[in-house]
């Protein structure tokens, strides 16, 4: 299956945020990728706290625009299925550096419409499924380490799910799921953490009202597509 692993990371997590770390896995050739590259601007503090990537430690790398390996990136896209955890991030990065994306499955979508869990970030689905990975969280390549199990993990749970013979049918479904928005059960954040999304449009409508508009007004790669889908439903809009 032409099939390509990749995660980022980046400056910032915002909309122009730049490439300071690409990894990737090809899944046909298990040829891999593990690069860090100066970015046109400076990695932000907030960055900076959660992948622990320095300005300092990026000052002397090479520039991903014009590099060989932005050519080779753009050559397997042309055929690849990019596969990527909270794909629309990664294809967002991409797309600041000038580097479109055809086909992708998202794992954080497809693990939504499979796994019953009150979360599905890619650390917690490790450790809940049990999945058996040596690598650092933050990091592009651990994560990728990771995402490649998870994706094994899912691949058969989507075949049997949905009673598929071969392994394209099971793509198609993953595609499928990917582009389908999940009503989220409970919230995991701020006031009302841990209660349904049922619970608090009953007690508190303005707050999922104050909520759409927030999450709304985001720009679009930044966005929480299911989260905004929920909220469309329980305010009737």
């Amino acid at each position: 299956m032409k099939i390509l692993f990749l995660d980022t990371e980046t400056t910032d997590l915002d909309s122009g945020t730049r490439m300071i770390q690409l990894a990737y896995k090809n899944r046909l050739t298990g040829d891999t990728v593990n690069e860090y590259f100066k970015p046109p601007k400076e990695i932000s503090i907030g960055a900076m706290s959660i992948h622990h990537v320095t300005n300092k430690m990026v000052a002397n790398k090479p520039a991903f625009e014009g590099s060989q390996f932005k050519k080779d990136l753009e050559t397997l896209l042309e055929s690849y299925i990019l596969v990527a955890h909270n794909a629309l991030f990664d294809i967002g990065v991409l797309q600041n550096e000038g580097i479109k994306t055809k086909e992708y499955i998202d794992t954080l979508r497809v693990a939504r419409h499979l796994i019953d869990s009150p979360e599905h970030k890619l650390q917690y689905l490790r450790y809940l499924l049990k999945l058996n990975v040596e690598g650092l969280a933050h990091d592009a390549w651990g994560d990728i380490l990771v995402l490649e199990a998870l994706f094994e993990y899912l691949f058969p749970v989507v075949k049997e799910k949905f009673m598929l013979l071969t392994d394209e049918e099971v793509l198609i479904k993953m595609k499928e799921l990917t582009a389908t928005p999940v009503p989220l059960k409970n919230f995991t954040f701020g006031k009302y953490n841990g209660k349904t999304f049922e619970e608090v449009s009953k007690m508190d409508k303005g707050y999922l009202d104050w909520l759409y508009n927030s999450e709304s007004s985001k720009p679009k790669e930044e966005q929480n597509e299911d989260m905004i889908f929920t909220l469309k439903f329980y305010l009737g809009k």
